[in-house]
């Protein structure tokens, strides 16, 4: 199981990411451009202590993350506020690519075209949407618990 942030636009953002990759054992692709400067030690001040626990793959572009070894074979599904399906209601594989688009833009057509499936998390009517984060958290979650993922613990 992989999570991948498509041009994250806010550092702390990407901090969050980090911690929540290394804290549940789930690797992160981040997808650049970035919204903000990705130097090595903007990484590391992002990642605070968490940084050398977190297994972290950085592609230049779409197209790099795209044909880069570590998506051979792996499912990708986009999380998104209209998804096709509520995530609850979808069959997570070991081998999905959990991908997140940009704060500030949502996903481009690239990221739909590029995806086998897209789902949502069902919320209040009249209400936008969660925290990136705390969308690909709560979706994570539930992938890995359909997984067995929490069994290695």
């Amino acid at each position: 199981m992989r999570l991948a942030l498509y041009q994250p636009d806010i550092p702390q953002n990407l901090g969050a990411a980090l911690r929540l990759c290394a804290c549940l054992g789930v690797a992160l692709d981040v997808i650049e451009p970035c919204g903000f400067p990705l130097t090595d030690a903007a990484m590391r001040r992002a990642a605070l202590d968490y940084g050398d626990k977190a297994e972290v793959a950085r592609h230049a572009s779409f197209a790099s993350f795209r044909t880069a070894a570590e998506r051979a074979s792996r499912r990708l599904v986009l999380i998104e506020t209209d998804g096709a399906i509520s995530f609850q209601n979808f069959a997570f594989s070991t081998g999905d690519t959990l991908v997140l688009g940009r704060e500030s833009a949502g996903s481009p057509g690239e990221l739909y075209q590029a995806a086998q499936a897209s789902v949502h998390i069902p919320m209040v009517r009249g209400l936008r949407s969660l925290n990136v984060i705390n969308a690909g958290a709560v979706v994570l979650t539930e992938a890995m618990r359909q997984t067995g993922a929490w069994e290695k613990f």
